[in-house]
């Protein structure tokens, strides 16, 4: 789940990083009552979750009543890269002396958690590591030990900040470290992380995607998954608990597991083709399931043809092919189906769907054969 920027700040300041002074407004009274309570000049920043806020017009400095007003109005409702803009965060406008910036994510090939760090914040940082990779200081945790404030007083003096910021920027990567950790982040990134005139260090920016399977495990989180971007299609797969992204393709996609999922998106390209859609249903090959998976499917008037590719592990081949067969029956599907199914028990699940299939329910022995079956007709349609 990726927050918006007025939230990845209530989330940072819930571990105690330093933010500037603000609050989210969804109508012009309340952000111009915010501006007068914070104090001006304030920022009027649009909140959306695409990037170039400032180009489009979505981000503006008011220094006084009648100019947040009208920043306040314009700003809400403002289409940027199709996103509407819905919500707004008013902010008291901070001195800057030094822009730095700081990360937490998870170096898988390392098996450690990444730490970076530079003196030029600001900017995007994959603009610092290409012209200057030496200007990022890198640091990797061993999730079982845990960042020690040694390692991190290291950390910032060979990422050279201002000597002036070295016990705010200790301080604070500590807090950002935990919030990443116990907030089971994918990633926590402040950028710019400021150091003001008068000493002082916060955070002025947010970037904040926490991990949708931890929400067992923070309730509060459901706040944020429900201002995440789906379009039609996405809302109705989330309401049945699919994992579901939609695409542009004609060939809608049905696999148990993320990993066989993006396998299948992939071989469709290598045939020619283009997938609908990425659908996950997980572990499990259900009736219910198949059947709210083909609902979603066949709502995506762009799909001329699907391909259901499961590979069976605890999952039994016959009980995927009982789920798609009673699936089958409660859905009305035009576009033709086409399904690859492996694993545990394969040969009992081809048996009992072979007296089924037809023009319209075709099975084909290979991931790939499927794939090729699946563009010709969606193709052909």
């Amino acid at each position: 789940m990726d927050l918006l920027e007025y939230q990845g700040k209530q989330f940072f300041a819930s571990y105690g990083i330093p933010v500037s002074d603000g609050a989210a407004a969804d109508n012009v009274d309340e952000a111009v009552a915010i501006a007068d309570r914070v104090g001006y000049p304030v920022v009027v920043k649009a909140q959306v979750h695409t990037g170039g806020r400032g180009k489009a017009g979505g981000v503006k400095l008011a220094n006084n009543t009648e100019e947040a007003r009208t920043h306040a109005s314009n700003i809400l409702g403002l289409d940027i890269k199709g996103h509407i803009v819905k919500t707004i965060w008013i902010e008291h406008a901070s001195d800057i002396a030094e822009e730095y910036y700081a990360s937490f994510t998870l170096d898988r090939s390392a098996k450690a958690y990444l730490g970076m760090l530079s003196a030029q914040g600001g900017v995007e940082i994959e603009a610092v590591a290409e012209s200057n990779p030496e200007a990022i200081a890198r640091i990797h945790i061993n999730p079982a030990e845990g960042l020690t404030e040694e390692a991190c007083r290291d950390w910032v003096v060979r990422a050279k900040l201002n000597p002036a910021a070295t016990e705010g920027a200790v301080s604070i990567l500590m807090k950002l470290y935990n919030a990443y950790v116990e907030g089971d982040a994918d990633l926590v990134e402040i950028n710019p992380l400021i150091l003001m005139p008068n000493g002082q260090v916060h955070a002025l920016d947010a970037k904040v995607s926490l991990d949708s399977n931890a929400l067992y495990e923070h309730p509060d989180y459901e706040q944020y998954d429900a201002t995440q971007p789906r379009d039609e299609r996405e809302v109705q797969a989330h309401e049945k608990g699919l994992q579901y992204v939609g695409l542009d393709g004609a060939v809608g996609v049905i696999a148990n597991g993320a990993g066989l999922a993006m396998s299948t998106v992939d071989v469709i390209n290598q045939v020619g083709g283009q997938a609908a859609n990425f659908l996950d249903i997980g572990g499990g090959a259900s009736a219910d399931v198949m059947t709210g998976a083909l609902e979603v499917i066949i709502h995506d008037p762009n799909v001329r043809a699907i391909f259901i590719n499961i590979f069976g592990g605890i999952t039994r081949g016959e009980d995927v092919a009982n789920g798609i067969v009673e699936a089958l029956r409660r859905v009305q599907i035009d576009a033709p189906i086409v399904i690859r199914l492996d694993g545990t028990n394969a040969d009992e699940g081809r048996a009992i769907l072979a007296p089924h299939l037809n023009d319209k329910l075709m099975m084909e022995p290979t991931m790939l054969d499927a794939a090729r079956r699946a563009v010709e007709l969606a193709a052909a349609r």
